[in-house]
């Protein structure tokens, strides 16, 4: 046996020790625990999967640490990661794991892309090796040239690589040069965003000290939370939770900006994306603390990225300080859509509890008494891992019901099945059946003026017809028309001390508030209070529009009728 091999050996043992004691607490745990790591200092693992199994183990024992000395190694271990022998060893077949010190591979949405490329440059570049078809990068070709490089982009063929290569600065990534160009060049972002994500690339971030990694990815705190006993394993009662509202902090923007970042950072080392958090502002940013180590960092959209009428907001989850998932929320009329996800290293550790957390938070911000979870989380829609995880009795568990005839009926043959037999399992089959509806928790009163039920949707296909009809094919021109004339039936709109957020908000409000039935027949009051909420729309905090939308029965109430009384 080499020396490396005898070397390794009692390493692995020592790793798989440090496993066996995951979500155990207690004197006797932690001084295991303790000395198992400290073998970590100079021990070396044989393998990939050894190298990365200690990882999780270490962003684990962060997250939950037991003692001040177990946080401190565990943060040592994780802040020198990428300078241990075996990760520089096998740092090739870790790469896409997030790890300091390994490339980072994914097609990124343009937004992170961009976001990558000014911070970057030198490691963003094109992984050529899984890119099927670079036809459509070769479309852009020009766009990148300034116009005393065309005759030479006339006459010689050097290859899209070749081109790329010419024009780049020599110490860039040409994947940072071609979107930061691009960029540059096309000045209406929505454009720009629609041609990157277009050429539909396969990027690679190559490591660097201050790459994103998940080993350095996580806000420290001052006094972290120490865990001392057994994790709970007692499912949450959701009213019980939902009546002890967490505290929230306004951050300031500098601090706001840090949150964005580790958010993003966080989604690019899991090789993921989310829209939200690209167009976070850092203006509209809230820490929200359930306690017991438990976060949200709430990240509200730019004024120009918010949608028309529901008001979505991005969290990154943070326990400890440490990434363990994150979450959206969708919200208006007393009641939210949830997509909840928990990063893998992190399931099995409270994810109910954690859930009641996310509803807890969302009637604080929101004021939602009602929560609906779509089909796609519940693995419908092709989630293969919401059906292998068993997510929709995760939710049925904490009282999630579906509103559904066929669905309900179907729920309850299960529920009947795993009464008589604890052991039975629904079939794959039957799991896709049931993910195929959203599934609803209202606290007080069922009410059918919720999301997932409102067709909300069918408000913007009135919208469609009324310009097609009233617009004259001038888009700008139908815009400023619906401007005027929505200010004449409200008697108020845009005026000094407006933002641009929200002169862009009354702008894209304008067509439909001429739609709403009975608008023009409403009290003074009543229209003053509608020019209030879609100024709230283009606000600095979104969740003041929801506060005022919600609190104007008239509008809900026309809203509802419009989105009802119209079809596809």
């Amino acid at each position: 046996m080499s020396l490396r091999r005898r070397r390794a050996a009692p390493a692995g043992r020592g790793l798989q020790q440090l496993e066996a004691l995951r979500g155990q607490f207690g004197p006797a745990v932690e001084r295991r625990r303790y000395t198992l790591l400290r073998r970590f200092d100079r021990a070396t693992l044989g393998s990939a999967a050894a190298v990365r199994r200690l990882h999780e183990v270490l962003c684990q024992v962060l997250a939950y640490p037991d003692s001040p000395r177990v946080h401190r190694l565990a943060l040592r271990l994780l802040g020198g990661f990428d300078q241990r022998a075996d990760l520089r060893r096998h740092a090739r077949a870790l790469a896409g794991s997030g790890i300091a010190g390994t490339d980072i591979s994914f097609r990124f949405f343009a937004p992170t892309a961009l976001w990558l490329a000014r911070r970057w440059p030198r490691q963003l570049a094109y992984d050529w090796h899984a890119w099927d078809d670079p036809a459509r990068l070769q479309e852009v070709l020009s766009l990148l040239a300034v116009h005393a490089e065309t005759p030479g982009l006339d006459e010689w063929d050097l290859g899209l690589r070749g081109w790329l290569a010419r024009l780049k600065p020599p110490a860039m990534g040409d994947a940072a040069f071609v979107v930061r160009r691009l960029a540059g060049r096309i000045g209406e972002p929505f454009v720009f965003e629609r041609l990157v994500d277009g050429v539909d690339a396969p990027m690679v971030l190559r490591a660097g000290r201050d790459t994103p990694s998940r080993s350095r990815g996580m806000r420290v705190p001052r006094r972290p939370v120490y865990q001392r006993a057994a994790l709970s394993r007692q499912w949450p009662d959701l009213v019980v939770e939902l009546a002890r509202p967490p505290a929230v902090r306004t951050v300031p923007v500098g601090e706001g900006r840090r949150l964005i970042e580790l958010a993003l950072g966080a989604m690019v080392t899991h090789e993921r994306d989310l829209d939200i958090f690209s167009y976070g502002d850092p203006r509209d940013v809230r820490l929200v603390d359930c306690g017991e180590g438990l976060q949200f960092a709430a990240i509200g959209a730019q004024p120009d990225r918010r949608l028309l009428l529901e008001s979505v907001y991005g969290y990154l989850t943070l326990r400890n300080g440490v990434p363990t998932g994150y979450l959206l929320t969708s919200a208006l009329y007393g009641s939210a859509e949830v997509a909840f996800n928990v990063f893998d290293t992190f399931r099995g550790f409270e994810a109910a509890r954690t859930y009641a957390g996310v509803l807890a938070m969302t009637r604080r911000l929101f004021g939602a008494q009602a929560f609906t979870v779509f089909p796609y989380q519940l693995g419908g829609a092709g989630n293969d891992e919401g059906l292998d995880s068993g997510a929709w009795w995760f939710y049925h568990r904490l009282g999630f019901r579906p509103r559904h005839r066929a669905t309900r009926s179907l729920m309850r043959r299960e529920e009947a099945r795993r009464a008589r037999d604890p052991a039975y399992r629904s079939s794959r089959a039957t799991l896709e059946r049931l993910a195929s509806h959203n599934l609803y928790w209202q606290a007080g009163t069922v009410r059918d003026d919720v999301m997932g039920v409102i067709p909300l949707a069918n408000a913007g296909l009135a919208v469609s017809d009324f310009l097609a009809r009233h617009g004259g094919g001038d888009a700008d021109r139908g815009a400023a028309r619906c401007v005027r004339d929505a200010r004449r039936l409200l008697g108020g709109g845009p005026g000094r001390g407006w933002t641009a957020g929200e002169r862009l908000a009354y702008e894209r409000w304008a067509p439909l508030v001429l739609l709403l039935p009975g608008v023009s027949r409403w009290p003074a009051a009543d229209r003053a209070a509608l020019v209030r909420v879609i100024r709230a729309k283009g606000g600095r905090r979104e969740t003041r529009f929801v506060a005022a939308f919600d609190a104007h029965a008239r509008l809900r109430r026309a809203l509802v009728a419009l989105a009802r009384a119209t079809r596809p």
